[in-house]
């Protein structure tokens, strides 16, 4: 390992160590305010400000994929024209706090829920939806976990020189500690210092990419030569069948992810969720745009055929266009962006498994064995997280190729699985859990089967996941609902 790895190296442990620290830190500060201990862990006591909340609902978006792989794709095979369809996801924070926020929260507070599928469970009063509905999270999340865990240890491997599994371990027992231990408090001030670090390495790669390369001028005569047709392909390497695709994926479709849902569940009040949703805003669109366009400069620097996939592209091109120091910072931010989307993810995988299943289908209505979970929920909810999180470890021994790949597939199945039985509850009174067992199952497994079968004019298997998703919604629901819902779930609901 050479002098500038090590120094990296130890600045990544640093930044590391401190984000556990401050997580398990302030999770203990949190679980002083007079809330359950389920509450705490799974939603922290639904405290988060308008800062919290625009951060943690950002940072759980912008993944690995928006830091190493997208803009290595950019910079490596495809230029403007993938920095223009990034620009799809600049709304997402304001298109999910503004259309679920104040409903879901609402709603979420009446019936106690702290978890999408127990609001799906309140809605529904269906055992067979929440079941359904918990099996396909848990799947669907550790394939995604594994793409943000290879996220994890490719980083810190192609910086410092590591083998990759040593530095899956480090990467992978950091986050899993702080979030085993913190719970949502630590996830959600962990996401907040990974937000602002996002910003400032986004800032820092823009600044010496263009320095590196001459301003715009000298940019344009290296894209010329690595990328010749980088402008002719802007509209023409996506076909509109997949420009769609990507529109509802990133765009649209993210209104179904579990993940970010669950946020708008947990902020304080009307006024913090205003807050977020131009914060959030903002900062979602100066790091998806302003990481794109740079990746997109940065192919102007050097020769990276021997590079073997783009998700190297990024750490290289840092290594050798930035000062050591602040190599090591900015190559905390892509840290930052896999930590807060690991981090989401295996807090919610944990609470499918202990709330929405242990607690609902084995404690059940047992005096005795609510007593005991209701006292032990904060150590059982840590044990299953840490479980959890080292199964994840031991599936990316071997990692896949493209990180970039296996998390769009993840995206594809939670929003088939969620989107109809979610947003059609919050919003159609006529929605029955008959329709939404129906759509849930028949949309996910219409997705799967699309995804590797059906090849139609570059549509994803997304769109036809939920086209089928929301006909069997709607249709099952107007078949269904002719006694109308339960009194108590329009009072709730409603």
């Amino acid at each position: 390992m050479t002098t500038n790895q090590k120094i990296i190296l130890g600045i990544f442990i640093i930044y590391l160590g401190l984000n556990a620290i401050i997580g398990i830190l302030f999770s203990r500060h949190q679980s002083r305010q007079n809330a359950s201990s389920e509450k705490n862990f799974f939603i922290g006591g639904r405290r988060m400000n308008g800062l919290l909340l625009a951060m943690t609902t950002m940072a759980t978006y912008t993944s690995v994929s928006s830091f190493v792989s997208g803009p290595g794709a950019a910079g490596l095979t495809y230029g403007y024209a993938q920095a223009w369809i990034a620009t799809v996801q600049v709304p997402v924070t304001f298109l999910v706090l503004g259309v679920l926020g104040n409903k879901l929260a609402l709603v979420s507070r009446r019936t106690g829920s702290v978890t999408v599928v127990g609001y799906l469970k309140a809605r529904y009063k269906s055992d067979a939806l929440v079941i359904i509905t918990s099996l396909l999270m848990v799947a669907f999340f550790t394939a995604q976990m594994i793409g943000q865990f290879t996220g994890g240890a490719t980083l810190i491997s192609s910086i410092t020189g590591l083998d990759h599994v040593t530095s899956l371990l480090i990467f992978g027992a950091v986050v899993i500690i702080y979030t085993s231990i913190g719970g949502f408090s630590a996830v959600a001030i962990t996401d907040t210092i990974q937000g602002i670090i996002m910003c400032i390495g986004t800032f820092l790669f823009l600044f010496f990419v263009l320095r590196a390369g001459g301003g715009l001028s000298g940019i344009d005569a290296g894209l010329a030569n690595n990328l010749p047709g980088v402008y002719d392909n802007l509209f023409s390497i996506y076909t509109p069948g997949t420009l769609l695709s990507f529109w509802v994926l990133v765009g649209f479709g993210t209104l179904g992810l579990p993940q970010t849902a669950v946020r708008s569940m947990g902020f304080k009040d009307t006024k913090s969720l205003h807050s977020a949703m131009w914060i959030g805003a903002l900062t979602c669109s100066f790091i998806i745009v302003g990481m794109h366009m740079a990746g997109t400069w940065a192919g102007a620097l050097v020769d990276t055929n021997n590079l073997p996939t783009s998700d190297y592209f990024v750490p290289y091109i840092v290594q050798k266009i930035m000062p050591v120091g602040l190599a090591g910072i900015f190559l905390a931010a892509p840290m930052a962006a896999v930590m807060s989307t690991a981090d989401s993810l295996l807090i919610l995988a944990s609470a499918a498994i202990v709330k929405d299943l242990w607690r609902n289908y084995v404690v059940k209505d047992d005096p005795v064995k609510v007593a005991s979970y209701n006292k032990n929920v904060g150590k059982l909810s840590t044990l299953v997280t840490l479980a959890f999180g080292i199964v994840v470890i031991i599936l990316t021994i071997d990692p896949p190729d493209i990180i970039f790949f296996l998390n769009l597939f993840a995206m594809g199945g939670l929003e088939c699985s969620f989107f109809w039985p979610l947003i059609g509850g919050l919003f159609w009174k006529k929605g029955t859990k008959q329709a939404a067992i129906c759509s849930s199952i028949g949309a996910a497994a219409t997705y799967v089967f699309c995804y590797y079968n059906v090849k139609v004019a570059g549509i994803n298997a997304v769109v036809w996941g939920l086209l089928a998703g929301a006909i069997l919604y709607f249709a099952v629901g107007y078949a269904t609902s002719k006694d109308g819902l339960d009194s108590d779930i329009i009072e709730k609901c409603f």
